[in-house]
C-alpha cells in the first residue's frame, strides 16, 4: 500500500466514523429534544445550531466525500469495486437527503418551531443514519481484507 494510499485510508476511516457517530447521536438524542427547546427561543436556538453544526460536519462530510471520489476513481487493490461503487451511492443518497430533505425542514425550523417539519426531520434524517451506518460496515469490511 502506497503512502497516499494510507492517506486517502486513514481520512475515509476518520470521517465516515465521525460521521456514523455524529449523526447517530443527532437522530437519537439532538433531533428529539428540539421539541423541548420552548418557542419562545427556538428561532436562535435553530440558527445558532445550524452555525455551530456546520463548523463540526462540513470538515468530516468534505474529506469524506473527496476521499470517496478518490476510492471510486482509484479503486486501490484493498477495495473491491463493488465495495468503492456502494460506498459512492451511500454517500450519495446522504447528500441527495441533506439538501432535498433535512436542509429544507431546517429552513422551514429557522421561522419559529413547526412540529411537521420537526416530525419531518426526525423521520427522513434515518435515511443518512442507516447510509453513513452502511458506509462504516463497508469500510469495516475494507480493513478487515487489508489487515488479512
Amino acid at each position: 500500500m502506497y503512502d497516499f494510499e494510507k492517506i486517502i485510508l486513514l481520512t475515509q476511516l476518520t470521517s465516515t466514523f465521525g460521521m456514523t457517530g455524529l449523526i447517530w447521536f443527532v437522530q437519537l438524542s439532538h433531533y428529539p429534544l428540539f421539541a423541548r427547546v420552548g418557542r419562545e427561543g427556538f428561532v436562535e436556538y435553530e440558527r445558532s445550531h445550524s452555525i455551530r453544526t456546520t463548523i463540526v460536519v462540513a470538515p468530516l462530510m468534505l474529506a469524506e466525500a473527496a476521499t470517496t471520489v478518490l476510492l471510486f476513481q482509484l479503486v486501490p487493490d484493498w477495495i473491491s469495486f463493488r465495495s468503492a461503487a456502494w460506498g459512492t451511492a451511500l454517500l450519495m443518497a446522504v447528500w441527495v437527503s441533506t439538501a432535498t430533505l433535512q436542509v429544507p425542514q431546517h429552513e422551514r425550523l429557522s421561522e419559529g418551531f413547526d412540529s411537521s417539519a420537526w416530525r419531518t426531520l426526525v423521520r427522513t434524517n434515518w435515511i443518512r443514519t442507516v447510509a453513513w451506518s452502511a458506509r462504516s460496515v463497508l469500510l469495516i469490511q475494507c480493513l478487515w481484507q487489508l489487515l488479512k
